[in-house]
């Protein structure tokens, strides 16, 4: 009987987190309180401001308190590259083959048969094309023109989003070879520290994406957060040392508290993917909890930014 109470009350509370993410009434809500709601909807708990101590509660904080303006550019798909550029060279940004403002304004015949297609203000607007001859132009099109009216900031306040351009860019398709897909390798830094990383595989399969999380020294370690692990522990990138190195580059270049540093490695050359300053906005649980902990533990607040 407790086991369906607890199953009734999670679901309960995800129901209205779903509510609460996609009424545009709730923009109304402050994003103070709007975060507590959603902090309480996603684990059952008060979140805690004053002294937060988790992961995930700090992660709230630095939505409400550090918004530093330099973010919007880091956090834009586009113009991240030039801060990239810079940091660690441009033979690491995957090659832009063009932008625009609108998708009717893309001329397919122009592009090669393979590349793909994101949005560079928001989350999950990606989509990949692998031959041209079959590519379904429609449902890009849906896909896409649903994504560029969307602001991401007002479902998880994550700030900045909020004052992102809206544009399409298209990219260079990647593959590695020897995995047959572009494997997400996420390196987690705390103050220019990488401490853990994890690898995002299985992302174009037909069954669930994995998420295989390792220390500093690539050993796996016995969590999971929103995935489960791969049947099999994924193998070692042959770049993982340079790719480490890199993402503590990034992060002390631009001095970050913290944030989550992407790359993939494809057919052993590293390209860079997206800076993240939330991630899983911080509404996703670990399991065990003692792992949320501990990450909280690497995060060392700064001085307030924001109000």
């Amino acid at each position: 009987m407790k086991d369906t109470i607890k199953q009734a009350k999670q679901y309960s509370l995800k129901a209205f987190r779903h509510i609460l993410t996609n009424f545009k009434i709730f923009r109304l809500l402050n994003d103070k309180t709007y975060l507590r709601i959603l902090y309480y909807l996603s684990f059952g708990k008060p979140l805690e401001l004053n002294n937060p101590k988790t992961f995930n509660e700090k992660l709230q904080w630095l939505k409400l308190y550090d918004r530093n303006p330099k973010y919007t550019e880091l956090a834009d798909k586009n113009t991240v590259k030039s801060y990239i550029k810079k940091s660690i060279g441009k033979e690491y940004v995957i090659p832009t083959i063009k932008t625009y403002k609108k998708f009717n304004d893309i001329n397919f015949n122009e592009l090669p048969n393979q590349f793909v297609i994101k949005c560079t203000h928001d989350s999950g607007g990606v989509i990949v094309c692998k031959d041209k001859t079959t590519f379904n132009i429609k449902a890009a099109r849906k896909k896409i023109n649903s994504h560029l009216k969307k602001n991401y900031f007002y479902s998880l306040r994550e700030w900045p989003y909020k004052n992102i351009k809206p544009k399409i860019i298209i990219e260079q398709y990647m593959e590695d070879q020897n995995d047959g897909e572009l494997r997400d390798y996420k390196f987690f830094t705390f103050n220019g520290d990488c401490k853990l990383m994890f690898i995002a595989s299985n992302r174009q399969g037909k069954t669930e994406t994995y998420f295989d999380f390792y220390d500093d020294n690539f050993k796996h370690l016995s969590f999971t957060n929103g995935h489960p692990n791969a049947p099999t522990n994924p193998h070692r990138p042959k770049q993982f040392q340079k790719m480490q190195l890199l993402a503590e580059k990034i992060s002390k270049d631009l001095n970050l508290t913290h944030a989550r540093i992407d790359f993939y490695e494809a057919n052993s050359k590293i390209y860079f993917g997206e800076i993240t300053f939330y991630h899983w906005s911080g509404i996703v649980a670990f399991d065990p909890p003692k792992w949320d902990e501990k990450l909280g533990e690497w995060i060392t607040l700064p001085e307030k930014i924001g109000d």
